[in-house]
């Protein structure tokens, strides 16, 4: 049984003419200590300062959460996610993308009708991650160089793409591409696209020579929203640097030592240890009643056909959310979540709004 406490403050305050201040953090305490003894880890997950030097050009500075992409369960493009997460709160992807650290960097924003440019830049701040408790730990995420392009034009009223350019020492340049489009009323089909020279991602965990090649990842589907706002998502995700079928099945037969190297670094990085999946998710606001929100996620691994299950019953009050979650992993010894060291979990939230 497991109990943690967190603290979630959030500031956004325009203090100057152009100029706004924004800082965003989080504390979760836990009993007993996750690691080390060590009950408490801080998240900074944004601290920047924002000038607009007009209406449609603005310039941010600081510790900022970017998070690109269409997908809801994978995002290829989603450039700066890998070592983001200090502490796991919620296996959502929603959670995961807000409750994670920004990075350092200095960033432009050009906007007009219909579109928009982006051009940031992080610089290296540290060698390797800091684990102790309030750092706020530059090494995770600023730990090299790296530039991203990003530009968006509306073509027609149903049909917005974005192109993205990113860049990193030592890497080649990747490609990003993200749409979306209408399907009638009620429906939205979308295709996020990554691509680019690079090693295998088995290479890059274990720190083997490899050969580097164009290697594509997609996320595509749709979702599909009711008139009584319950809203279904089915993706189908692929990363061309993971593991085939094969390649995963031996990983698994082989040496525990050297499965655990690459499943702790796909965890760092967020990348899908495999080559496909399948993701589902449903939400439904008020549903039933007033106030009360449910969700359900589904992750399913085509390499080895085991599955993440995930439920959240959530009921909202003026100042208090209270929350009930459920997770389920299965599959066989060694697959991607019958290798998790807990089958099912239970966890209940309590969110206070000062």
């Amino acid at each position: 049984y497991n109990q943690r406490l967190s603290l979630d403050l959030q500031f956004d305050k325009t203090f100057a003419p152009g100029w706004r201040a924004v800082m965003a953090d989080r504390l979760d305490v836990n009993w007993p200590a996750q690691v080390a003894d060590q009950h408490g880890i801080n998240t900074l997950k944004e601290a920047y300062l924002s000038w607009q030097l007009q209406d449609d050009r603005i310039v941010d500075l600081g510790r900022v959460n970017t998070r690109y992409g269409v997908a809801t369960g994978y995002n290829p493009t989603d450039f700066f996610r890998t070592g983001a997460i200090r502490s796991l709160v919620s296996v959502d992807p929603g959670s995961l993308k807000k409750n994670r650290m920004g990075s350092a960097m200095l960033r432009g924003q050009a906007l007009w009708p219909g579109g928009s440019l982006t051009a940031l830049y992080s610089p290296k701040l540290a060698d390797q991650p800091d684990a102790a408790a309030f750092s706020a730990d530059f090494g995770a995420t600023n730990s090299q160089p790296r530039w991203l392009l990003s530009a968006s034009q509306q073509l027609t009223q149903n049909l917005n793409p974005q192109w993205l350019v990113f860049a990193a020492e030592g890497q080649s340049p990747q490609l990003g591409f993200n749409l979306t489009t209408l399907l009638g009323d009620a429906g939205v089909a979308f295709v996020e696209w990554s691509g680019g020279r690079s090693r295998t991602q088995w290479s890059q965990a274990l720190q083997t020579a490899g050969n580097s090649a164009f290697r594509n990842r997609l996320a595509t589907g749709a979702t599909y929203t009711a008139q009584n706002k319950l809203s279904l998502t089915l993706e189908y995700e692929y990363n061309g640097a993971a593991l085939d079928d094969a390649d995963w099945n031996a990983l698994i037969r082989g040496s525990p030592v050297v499965y655990g190297k690459y499943r702790n670094w796909v965890q760092y990085v967020q990348e899908l240890p495999t080559q496909q999946a399948m993701f589902l998710y449903a939400g439904w606001q008020d549903a039933m009643i007033k106030r009360l929100d449910l969700s359900a996620m589904l992750r399913f691994n085509l390499a080895d056909q085991s599955r993440l299950s995930w439920l959240e019953a959530r009921y909202h009050w003026d100042r208090v959310d209270l929350a009930l979650q459920w997770q389920l992993n299965s599959g066989n010894t060694g697959s991607e979540y019958g290798a998790a060291p807990q089958r099912a979990a239970w966890q209940a939230l309590v969110r206070y709004y000062f």
